[in-house]
Parts: structure tokens; sequence; C-alpha cells
């Protein structure tokens, strides 16, 4: 688990879905004056170079925001994101990605709370720097899902949860599961975001369904947004794409990914079956 380093995917397809859909949450819980806390279980090293070894290995960042970047024909909601890309890069061209840390430190008010874990030591090192200065925040290394608990309810009754492990571990499916239970077993009102991979395994292909079981009883119900963009290579392996499973979905979510999803699907698909999925439960 310790080997995986985000760095290697920054910026892909799976990181836009992710990253719009985190930026449309934290916009909502904004427009209220209360604060509110974001726990983050799998944080990583806050930002990535797009011109390392890492990410230029495979280059996924070119089929993911690199083909949005410089578009000027974007969707409203995506033209907030890439703007907020883009203040990561200080107004420049793309040479960083802003990971799910880095979306909240531009995002959060002073009086939010941000609470954030990651076990790669070298990565926990970073993201300290990175957020040293920010109030109300606290950079952990530990285990996420182990902490997740601990942090529930927050203090101000108001929360949102990103759930992002690297699933390199069969275990972490189960232990995703178990935190979403946990989680509104504590606090039912949480709005509670969790990445799927979309992957030729029976672990990732139940995942969503599973996920719909776990949310059960939640009070606004559920959301599920799924982009696929690529075909398994020629041994049936490889990422398609991936999902957003989000518990207590703000109000207007589901029409803003309803407007998106098509124009993703034709700009970051990269064979002709390209496709989305929207579905959504209400209490």
């Amino acid at each position: 688990m310790l080997a995986y380093r985000h760095a290697f995917h920054a910026g892909n397809p799976a990181d836009v879905l992710k990253h719009l859909v985190l930026v449309q949450v934290l916009r909502h819980m904004a427009a209220k004056d209360k604060p509110y806390s974001l726990i983050d279980t799998h944080a990583g090293a806050g930002g990535y170079s797009l011109e390392g070894r890492y990410a230029q290995k495979k280059g996924e960042f070119e089929a993911g925001i690199g083909r949005l970047y410089d578009r000027d024909d974007l969707p409203a909601p995506l033209t907030d994101y890439v703007a907020l890309v883009r203040e990561f890069n200080g107004g420049g061209s793309l040479e960083q990605y802003p990971g799910s840390p880095a979306f909240a430190n531009l995002l959060l008010r002073a009086d939010d709370r941000l609470r954030v874990y990651e076990l790669h030591p070298t990565d926990e090192r970073i993201l300290r720097a990175f957020l040293g200065d920010r109030p109300n925040t606290e950079v952990i290394l530990g285990d996420g899902f182990e902490a997740l608990p601990r942090q529930m309810p927050p203090p101000s009754r108001r929360g949102v949860v990103l759930i992002d492990p690297s699933y390199e571990m069969k275990s972490d499916y189960a232990r995703v599961l178990t935190a979403v239970r946990e989680t509104l077993a504590r606090f039912a009102s949480a709005v509670v975001l969790v990445w799927v991979p979309q992957l030729r395994t029976l672990e990732s292909q139940q995942l969503p369904q599973r996920l719909q079981n776990s949310a059960k009883g939640a009070p606004r119900g559920w959301l599920h947004a799924r982009l696929t963009t690529a075909e398994p290579d020629a041994r049936g392996y490889g990422l398609l794409g991936s999902s957003m499973f989000v518990v207590n979905p703000p109000h207007g979510l589901h029409e803003t990914l309803q407007g998106v999803l098509p124009f993703l699907v034709e700009t970051l698909g990269q064979f002709d079956g390209a496709n989305f999925l929207l579905e959504q439960q209400a209490a």
C-alpha cells in the first residue's frame, strides 16, 4: 500500500470527475454561513508536478485535465473546476495538478475545519508543509479508515467526508463499506463522497450496489455518477473509468452532473463506446 503514489495518475479523467464533484459539494457547503468540516481519509501529497517523472511516465493527465485546461467552451461547473486548477498554477500554463487537499485549501473558509490523513510518510511531509499555515487544519500521518469514526460527528454538525483509497489492496473495498456505515451511524446527515475505480474485477463492479445498500436510511438518499472513458487493454486490464458515489448529495448536484457528463464523454472519451451513468435515489 505504501508503494502507491498518486503522482502517476494526477489529473487523469478519474481525477477530473472526482474533483468536479468535490468542488460542487464544497461550493454548496459554503453557501451557508455556518462552518463545516471536511475529512479526507486518503489525502496524498496535496499537489503534483505534471512535468516530473511520475506524471510523465504515462502522461495520464493529457487525457484528463490536459483536454480541458485551454478550452473556452466549457460548461459553467467545468469552468469553475478548471479555474481552480489554473489558480493552483498561478494563472499560467498547466504544470501542476492540485490534489483534493489543495482544492479544499482553495475553497474552505477560515472557520471551516479540515482533517487530512495520509499513510505515505513522504506525501504526509509534503502535505504538512503545504497546509502548515491554514487555520483549523490537522495533517495526520495515519490510517484515515481507522480515524474516521473518531471525527464523527463534527463540532458544527455539518460535515463532508471524502473516501478515496487506492484499492490496490482488496481489503479497501470492505473497509470503504465499513467506513460509510460507521459514519452514517454516528452522523446520519454527513455528505459522504466515495471514489470507485471502474475495473473488470468483481469487487469494483459490486461496490456501487453495495454502497447503495450501506446508504439506506440516509436522510437525502444517494447519487451515483460513473464516467467510462477507456477500453481494457489486450489482457483485459486497465482503468476503464471511475464513479463518484455521494451519500446525502446536495440539492442540485444531479442536475449539474446531468448537464456536464455528456460533455465529458465527448471530450475525454478515448473510444467510441465512452459513456456515462447517472442515477439517484431520494430517501
